[in-house]
């Protein structure tokens, strides 16, 4: 296998196109194109070629032959018994382009009971007739000859594949340079030039360290010079060796470094190829496997989340956890990183089935010592979550299921309520209920000063946990957790424009200057554990998001990445706020100041909270206008409850007003 090549690029061949065409003549050599039966045809013709170079030579000598069967019954004979033998172990059945000792043994094995089954017939023949029907020594140049041919035939037939393999993978081979002169990009050079069956071809090194003396490494020239968007150098050494592209072994340059790397290359038309570090290479796979495109990921101006693993392993060891939303791409997240900490239990809820099912499968292979079980309910069903809680008797529950898609939600205001709000309100009750120690919510940045319904039922939920928390008699401290956009995850932006520039473009964005905070899910689960650590009871911690990105600087940069020129090869077009749709995101209302933690990138949010009796009426009163199917009574019942909650390009805006008065 190659790398996966996110895009084809105008300005090289496409990679993609050349490797189906190399697969296409490769294919020829294939077992569908040589099937068993032609393999024992050719077997076969082998044996009458041998029959007749036997008849030949001793045609020429004084040795004749017996004559008391003709020559054609003997020959059907001799090659009768043959093909019985063929049949036995089985010579035709392998792929004959990766014949390998045991197929040669077959062959001989073949060849030599041919042989002295012919002797053992001939001599008992003799015994009782007083003749023989076949020469000894025809017999035994048979013996050799078929023998011989039929491993020249498979030795012949392997070579050929094997020349025509190199000849295609030599013509698309990519000619890179490896970034950088240490132990790592040593190790990797050495990994391709060892291994000839790669799709790169390595011309060399280069490094802006001046003071490395080293003429050549590995037999490859090291080039000195800068990696620099208008270097002249830089750009006549690519054109002068014919370079392709650049690789560069991950977290072994900072994002700044990285980017200015991409962006010469990118300003040089060549690609830029991304490799683990040493230490993280899966021996299991293929090294071309791992060498990957660099993603737009790669180029987010973010640093490294440390976490202190030994107060998470000690808040979560030997305990029995509930993951909702579980098989969801946060959720699962979790999950994952649950496993990393000994817990004894792991109960993972979601009602996505085909979901929940992959994911059943993920922990079955990666984590087999792990005890979970994998339950198909729905968050809203308090009589299916009652049994659950009566049957597994959790310690902690990490909520994570939720609706998060704005303007779908903002079209199905009933669902946001049903999952967003009464699952949380159902989650929370029963945890108070049964004495959970540790409820952490997932909320999002959405929650602040909502302009959507999907925000505004997240920072309902958000309200009514931090109010029962403050309720008399709650043993269960609960936690919110608010974070921006996550990369990868389901409905995220990222995924969105890749599959539109596989497709052609165009792509879509809402507002030219929109701007999102990006974490990555791994980054955001680690918090999330961190911060379930830190709790109390009540509080809303905050993610530190990192710097906010401009979405269509993104897209373009993300259209380079592929070999394209934004608006030119692929256009991008301005498509509108979507109902619900902010410009920004905000981590914290005006009405809210956020204390720091021991964790740098962990803040607590202070933020008032409600009587319980009081939002625990006014979402009653949501709940039941959901039930009467009131789109407009429930958009309405939920701005009484969060009256920061201002609608913004979407069809409930006129209840702001109505609200108002």
């Amino acid at each position: 296998m190659y790398p996966q090549i996110l895009q084809t690029v105008p300005y090289k061949n496409s990679l993609f196109e050349q490797l189906k065409m190399r697969t296409r003549t490769i294919g020829l050599l294939n077992r569908r194109y040589l099937p068993r039966w032609a393999v024992l045809m050719l077997d076969i013709f082998v044996c009458l070629v041998s029959v007749g170079i036997t008849y030949l030579i001793l045609e020429g000598t004084p040795l004749k032959f017996q004559t008391v069967w003709p020559l054609s019954l003997r020959t059907l004979f001799v090659i009768g018994i043959n093909i019985i033998f063929f049949y036995i172990f089985r010579t035709y059945a392998g792929i004959v382009r990766h014949s390998t000792f045991t197929d040669v043994f077959r062959v001989a094995a073949a060849s030599f009971l041919t042989g002295l089954t012919v002797i053992v017939f001939n001599t008992s023949y003799y015994f009782f007739q007083g003749e023989k029907i076949f020469l000894t020594t025809a017999v035994l140049l048979y013996m050799f000859f078929s023998f011989t041919f039929m491993l020249f035939l498979r030795i012949a037939v392997k070579e050929a594949y094997q020349y025509i393999r190199r000849m295609n993978i030599g013509k698309i081979k990519k000619r890179v340079l490896i970034v950088g002169m240490d132990n790592q990009t040593i190790n990797l050079g050495s990994a391709l030039t060892s291994e000839s069956d790669q799709a790169f071809q390595l011309v060399g090194f280069i490094t802006e360290d001046f003071s490395n003396k080293r003429l050549n490494v590995l037999g490859k020239p090291v080039f000195l010079t800068s990696i620099k968007k208008d270097s002249l150098a830089f750009a006549s050494l690519l054109e002068k060796h014919r370079i392709d592209g650049v690789l560069m072994v991950r977290d072994s340059l900072s994002v700044a470094e990285t980017n200015e790397i991409v962006e010469a290359c990118l300003a040089n038309k060549i690609q830029v190829f991304n490799m683990p570090s040493v230490e993280n290479w899966n021996q299991k796979q293929n090294l071309q496997t791992q060498i990957k495109h660099i993603e737009i990921e790669d180029l987010l101006d973010r640093y490294p989340i440390e976490i202190d693993s030994a107060i998470i392993k000690n808040d979560l060891e030997d305990k029995t956890i509930l993951v909702t939303g579980g098989a969801g791409s946060i959720g699962s997240e979790i999950v994952r990183q649950l496993a990393l900490f000994n817990p004894r239990k792991i109960v993972v809820l979601d009602n996505a089935e085909s979901a929940l099912y992959e994911m059943e499968l993920y922990l079955e292979t990666t984590f087999p010592d792990l005890k979970f079980v994998s339950v198909l309910a729905d968050v809203r069903n308090i009589d299916r979550l009652e049994m659950i809680f009566s049957a597994y008797k959790f310690d902690i529950v990490f909520h994570a299921a939720a609706y998060k898609h704005v303007p779908i939600i903002e079209k199905n205001p009933y669902e946001a309520v049903g999952v967003n709000i009464t699952g949380t309100v159902n989650l929370a009750n029963l945890s108070v209920q049964h004495g959970i120690d540790k409820f952490v919510m997932i909320s999002t940045d959405k929650a602040v000063n909502p302009t959507n319904v999907m925000g505004a039922s997240k920072r309902a939920a958000e309200m009514y946990v931090q109010s029962l928390q403050a309720k008399i008699g709650t043993h269960t401290r609960f936690i919110t957790t608010r974070f921006g956009n996550v990369l990868g995850s389901n409905g995220s932006v990222i995924p969105h424009f890749k599959k539109q520039i596989e497709a052609g473009g165009p792509v879509t964005v809402t507002h030219k200057d929109i701007i999102r905070y990006f974490m990555t899910i791994p980054e955001a689960c680690q918090l999330v554990l961190q911060a379930g650590t830190m709790g109390k009871g009540g509080e809303i911690f905050i993610f530190d998001m990192g710097k906010p990105v401009r979405i269509l600087d993104m897209a373009e940069r993300m259209i380079r990445l592929s070999g394209f020129q934004p608006y030119k090869d692929i256009d991008i077009q301005i498509t509108g706020l979507r109902p619900g749709e902010k410009l920004y995101e905000e981590l914290l209302s005006d009405t809210a100041e956020s204390l720091p933690t021991f964790h740098s990138k962990i803040m607590v949010s202070k933020v008032p909270t409600e009587d319980f009796y009081k939002v625990s009426e006014k979402i009653q009163a949501i709940i039941k206008a959901t039930n009467q199917s009131k789109k407009t009574e429930v958009v309405l019942k939920i701005k009484e409850l969060v009256p920061e909650y201002i609608s913004q390009n979407s069809e409930y805006q006129h209840l702001d007003i109505q609200h108002q008065n």
